[in-house]
């Protein structure tokens, strides 16, 4: 199974930080974050990684090369503006191919065991499979239901759900109408849910959106000492 970083975003929410860095390189216990996700890919059996870049992406591709230094292989998609999630993932489907791969964005920590997707298999009904955690301060609600038989369902109004991690497996035909452009995720997932077609599990282990310069500096002081 091949795996995609999202790598492409500004952060806006990030600045100053991010205008003289791509978020990818910024560090946490002094790696950058992209590093940490290629180094657990690589040891969880990950072998060619794609990775989407447009901000300041020239430095990631600098950084992180062709890979070889973690005993991958890495390609890039690269993108004149950020075309968002499902865009910038429409974009690289010619370099990920035509069977499932994993996605996981380049702005979270996360200590989930990825050799567990390396050999997850999408059921028949399933175009896609989610790692949902619990909510962050800052998303209290969440965005989706789980049910008992790994089923994603929509989050009614007024109850809490979980909260999508910015990791899962997907099916390439998932993808495979949608256009050419900059287009959310959010809304092909909604689609998949109306149609009993999104899968999902709960995930109880470290998860950080790493989204501003204090959640970057929260989980530096959290995890010194630890990586």
């Amino acid at each position: 199974m091949k795996a995609m970083i999202l790598a492409a975003g500004v952060g806006e929410r990030m600045r100053p930080l991010t205008e003289h860095t791509p978020k990818p390189l910024l560090r946490v216990a002094d790696t950058p974050l992209i590093e940490h996700h290629i180094r657990r890919l690589a040891s969880a059996g990950f072998s060619e990684i794609v990775i989407n870049v447009a901000h300041l992406g020239e430095q990631i591709m600098d950084y992180c090369a062709d890979g070889r230094q973690w005993g991958v292989t890495i390609v890039y998609s690269p993108e004149r503006s950020p075309l968002e999630t499902a865009g910038g993932i429409v974009n690289a489907l010619p370099l990920l191919g035509n069977k499932p791969f994993l996605v996981v964005n380049s702005d979270i920590w996360i200590d989930y065991p990825f050799a567990k997707l390396a050999v997850y298999r999408l059921r028949p009904d399933e175009v896609a499979h989610l790692v949902m955690v619990e909510n962050p301060p800052q998303h209290v609600f969440g965005d989706f239901q789980l049910d008992d038989e790994g089923w994603v369902r929509p989050l009614e109004a007024g109850t809490y759900g979980w909260t999508y991690a910015g990791l899962g497996v997907y099916s390439a035909t998932f993808f495979a109408a949608i256009s050419q452009g900059k287009k959310p995720l959010r809304p092909l997932l909604d689609a998949a849910i109306s149609k009993g077609q999104l899968g999902g599990e709960r995930y109880l282990g470290q998860w950080q959106d790493v989204g501003t310069p204090e959640r970057l500096q929260e989980l530096n002081n959290v995890m010194k000492g630890f990586i």
